[in-house]
């Protein structure tokens, strides 16, 4: 029997029964479709969260302190304050270096009239504005000459702009910090979050000389910002600073470094090795479905044949091979697969879009590969929860089939 013959036969059969085969196929609609939407929503989490780090700098590397020891005992990240401006003075030298600011914040209360807003009041170069792609809205941005002379000079945040002084543009105005009055040079454009989630829109950008001497009245940095010269060489900038750092540092071989490097591309594997694990978690409870379906599949295939069995006993008895049958019966086991497969990816599709639209801030993504995986899966299921039934069926005895009752 040719295979457009069988396939013909196959569907037939499987018409005789629709809703039987409808309810069959459920199964696989509900898990590939968990799957997929389970997917998505992964996938667009992923791309959230790179697209917000490759937003929030150009070629961005971050010097933290790192731990410092105390009678022996390693105090944990963070705690060293070595981290001088002497140290970025130091990267600015590097071949693969184009911009360094260096960072620290302060939070504080500004005050404007009768209006009030607590803050960060972050201290920064004028590279910063460079390395984080961050254009102003209104005025100017600080100059080298306000850094060198520690002038009480910044700029706003959007946020704290409209709260300060709502949509008027507050350039040239005074606010006040502490008992020091700030002139407001301009308005950042709109940033929105960090790669942290920090509200970048949040926070008023001064001179970091004037917030170390007139704020803090501290010596050191917190962080050391560094834009690299080229994306394809973030590894090898990371390495460069690195070890200029150990050399600033006086750290002798094998010794433990007080200061960490983080490069983008660090921090982009950091925060999406969370998502994914949740993703594959996810996706893998719903393929427990896909499962299920395939023993639905199964169960209903040994069903059909123990009710066909005189079908097939006539069928051999005038000739029909026992490889034809089992051919038949598996087609139509993956003809079921495949079909609730398809159906099962619109619904994943569906659910996904819906997601989207019912709530904007959870983008999906159905990556083609999921499309993949989930159609060839689907076969799988139906060639593996179906060969056993089609088996059975190819083997019946003939004579024994047609005096089954």
């Amino acid at each position: 029997m040719s295979l457009a013959l069988t396939l013909r036969v196959a569907l037939k059969a499987l018409a005789r029964n629709k809703l039987r085969t409808i309810l069959t196929m459920l199964g696989m609609i509900i898990g590939v479709g968990a799957v997929i939407t389970m997917v998505a929503l992964g996938t667009g989490a992923q791309m959230t969260i790179e697209e917000r780090i490759r937003g929030a700098g150009t070629n961005m590397v971050t010097v933290f302190p790192g731990s410092a020891s105390v009678g022996g005992v390693r105090q944990g990240g963070g705690t060293s304050s070595r981290l001088v401006p002497n140290d970025a003075k130091a990267l600015r030298e590097l071949q693969d270096v184009l911009y360094v600011s260096e960072g620290l914040q302060s939070r504080q209360q500004v005050i404007v009239g009768n209006q009030n807003w607590q803050t960060n009041i972050v201290g920064v170069n004028v590279d910063y504005q460079e390395i984080k792609s961050w254009p102003m809205k209104h005025g100017a941005f600080f100059t080298e000459q306000d850094v060198a002379a520690a002038a009480k000079v910044c700029a706003l945040g959007t946020n704290v702009a409209q709260n300060l002084f709502g949509e008027d543009d507050p350039t040239g105005t005074e606010i006040r910090i502490r008992n020091h009055l700030f002139r407001v040079l301009g308005v950042m454009a709109p940033k929105g979050a960090s790669s942290s989630g920090q509200n970048q829109d949040d926070q008023i950008l001064a001179p970091y000389t004037t917030v170390m001497k007139k704020l803090q009245g501290t010596e050191t940095l917190q962080y050391i910002l560094v834009g690299a010269r080229s994306a394809d060489r973030m590894s090898a900038t990371g390495d460069a600073i690195a070890a200029e750092m150990r050399i600033q540092h006086e750290i002798s071989p094998g010794g433990d470094d007080d200061f960490r490097v983080q490069t983008q591309d660090d921090m982009i594997a950091m925060q999406t090795s969370a998502s994914q694990t949740m993703t594959s978690l996810l996706a893998g409870i719903a393929g427990v479905s896909l499962v299920v379906g395939g023993i639905g599949i199964m169960n209903i295939m040994l069903v059909s044949v123990t009710e066909r069995t005189r079908e097939i006993g006539l069928r051999l008895a005038i000739g029909a091979r026992g490889s034809d049958v089992l051919m038949q019966f598996l087609i139509e086991a993956v003809v079921i697969s495949l079909l609730g497969g398809g159906l099962g990816i619109a619904v994943g599709y569906g659910a996904a879009e819906l997601l989207t639209y019912t709530d904007p801030n959870l983008p999906t993504l159905v990556p083609a590969t999921a499309v993949l995986q989930s159609v060839l899966f689907s076969a799988g299921v139906g060639i593996f929860f179906g060969f056993y039934p089609a088996r059975k069926a190819a083997g019946l005895d003939p004579i024994e089939a047609l005096r089954f009752e």
